[in-house]
């Protein structure tokens, strides 16, 4: 098996703890008091098969604070302190913290 690295590429990254964080989701038209309001970015998360208040297998919070991001692969759950990705087709995914980590450094301005 051949070996590669990654090509050392800038990103863009805000970590997401609620909803409105990401300054890409229009947080100004969203409602402060209402938890669903919907993210340009992050959406906030519903599946009809997952009570909102049952907790998450990955972090343990309930489901109802988490968020959705819409993705080249369809799209991925945000639990509260992961990274919200800008890729180099301008898509969003997210990351969790550790792994963030150990793949990215500051690079500055």
């Amino acid at each position: 098996m051949a070996k590669y690295r990654k090509k050392p590429v800038v990103i863009e990254a805000v970590q997401w703890f609620k909803n409105g964080d990401h300054p890409q989701d229009n947080s100004a038209r969203m409602q402060p008091d209402v938890e669903s309001c919907e993210g340009e970015v992050v959406r906030y998360y519903r599946h009809p098969g997952v009570p909102g208040d049952s907790l998450c297998e990955k972090c343990g919070n309930p489901h109802h604070v988490h968020g959705w991001v819409d993705t080249l692969e369809q799209g991925h759950r945000v639990c509260p302190g992961d990274w919200i990705i800008k890729g180099v087709q301008g898509e969003f995914y997210p990351c969790k913290p550790d792994i963030f980590a150990a793949t990215y450094e500051p690079a500055g301005d």
